[in-house]
């Protein structure tokens, strides 16, 4: 960003008061819980576990209905927050293959080595000729996690690194969280002359009304697709949504339903944990979730939960180290609340919710005020 492009949107930000300002006719429609069937003392029971068993809390809001039942943010987070979505990136990078694939751009079964013909090693393997995009969306490229640990994404010749290392498996078989997603990026640039967040932004971000999307690049100026896209808590809700009404928006259709359903479905066997959230499949970039759902997550407690059976997005930011203890919770908690009948009459319950919600706090961190190697090294030449 160049310098008059710097003080642009510094002039900006001051004539908007310093914030992100939404229109409100891009914001989602808003409703009690009790209009949309749910149980609001549970509700308050969902909403008080996070806060007091979950450390690091940035920001709810629960959707049921195509509406807003619930939302909260802990100070110093608020609405206007745009939060970095680390591999929740990843949901929306497939989504980007998965539009290009529906304009004819390419085809998720397309090899690598097809789109990248001049960067491919003279001796490349059988495995890296057989990989197809398909293989990069399920997180199935055949890769060694020891063998792809000094891939770096912010390299100019990422791509050219990417390809260089070598496949173990052949393609489709082994499941290994691997720079993939970057590549997707990388083949979206390629067959759209677009970055993906450029070629987002008419067919998905401005269309939900997801405003100002940032997105890291590397210095092969590639957004990195596996992480590094900065958006707002209601901008997660939105994509949600999107995917739980199957790509239709408004009466317009933005991503094709087949898309949805495959991407969202087991694409990857992971695992066999009954107990775990990360055991449960994966698909083209999405994970899938105990209680039939599924969900972009991403590294901190990210996550953009779609439960369809209850016509549900959970969307939630946070910081946390336990990442498996958010959902926990929110199974524990949530679905009863869900399975709740409209209860008119409590009001009382429902106020509490509000109150609750507009007021939550980072728990203070305890320790001492001031570091206690300051007395040894204050006033001291080192």
């Amino acid at each position: 960003m160049n310098k008059v492009q710097f003080l642009s949107r510094w002039f900006l930000g001051v004539v908007l008061a310093g914030s992100l300002v939404v229109r409100a006719s891009d914001s989602l429609p808003r409703a009690t819980p009790a209009s949309a069937n749910v149980d609001s003392a549970r509700l308050l029971e969902y909403v008080e576990a996070l806060d007091s068993q979950v450390d690091g809390m940035h920001s709810l809001m629960v959707v049921r209905g195509g509406k807003v039942i619930a939302e909260g943010w802990w100070t110093p987070y608020e609405a206007k927050t745009q939060h970095t979505m680390y591999s929740l990136s990843k949901s929306f990078t497939s989504t980007a293959i998965g539009l290009a694939q529906a304009e004819g751009k390419l085809s998720i079964d397309d090899t690598v080595v097809s789109l990248f013909p001049d960067l491919i090693p003279a001796n490349a393997s059988a495995n890296l000729k057989a990989m197809r995009v398909r293989d990069l969306l399920a997180m199935s490229s055949g890769h060694h996690a020891e063998d792809i640990a000094k891939f770096d994404y912010q390299a100019e010749d990422a791509v050219k690194q990417f390809v260089a290392i070598p496949v173990a498996h052949k393609p489709g078989t082994h499941f290994m969280y691997t720079p993939g997603s970057f590549m997707l990026s990388a083949i979206v640039q390629k067959t759209t002359g677009q970055s993906t967040l450029a070629y987002l932004q008419s067919r998905l971000f401005a269309p939900l009304g997801i405003h100002d999307p940032q997105w890291d690049a590397g210095k092969s100026g590639i957004n990195l697709g596996g992480f590094g896209l900065h958006i707002r808590t209601e901008d997660i809700a939105k994509f949600g949504l999107l995917y739980l009404r199957e790509g239709e928006w408004n009466g317009q259709r933005l991503i094709p339903k087949e898309w949805i359903q495959a991407a969202t479905a087991r694409q990857t066997s992971n695992g066999s944990n009954p107990k775990s959230d990360w055991d449960q499949g994966y698909g083209y970039q999405f994970w899938r979730c105990r209680n039939g759902g599924y969900r972009g997550d991403g590294a901190f407690g990210q996550y953009c939960i779609v439960l369809p059976k209850q016509d549900t997005v959970v969307a939630i930011t946070s910081g946390v180290r336990d990442m498996q203890k958010v959902l926990d919770v929110t199974w524990d908690h949530l679905l009863p609340a869900l399975a709740g009948k409209r209860n008119d009459k409590n009001h009382e319950t429902e106020s509490k919710l509000k109150e609750k919600l507009a007021n939550l706090k980072l728990r203070t961190i305890e320790g001492d005020a001031v570091s206690r190697i300051l007395q040894d090294i204050s006033g001291k030449k080192i």
